[in-house]
C-alpha cells in the first residue's frame, strides 16, 4: 500500500529506499537508551533480495 501510494506522486527507481521511522522499543524506548553512533555499522538483508550495509558517520556542523 505504501508502494502504492507513494507512486501516485514520484517515479520510484530500483535501490530507491522508503524509510517508516523505527518500531516501539528501540532507542529511546530502551533501558538504559541506546542511539547510534559515529562508526556503528547498519546491516539490512531480505531473503532473496541480497543485503546492504551503512555506516554511520556524524553529520557535519
Amino acid at each position: 500500500q505504501l508502494v502504492s501510494y507513494i507512486s501516485r506522486f514520484m517515479t520510484l527507481e530500483p535501490g530507491d529506499i522508503i524509510t517508516t521511522g523505527t518500531p516501539p522499543g528501540v532507542g529511546m524506548g530502551r533501558t538504559p537508551q541506546r542511539f547510534l553512533k559515529k562508526g556503528d555499522t547498519l546491516r539490512l538483508g531480505i531473503a532473496g533480495l541480497g543485503e546492504q550495509q551503512a555506516e554511520v558517520v556524524a553529520f557535519p556542523k
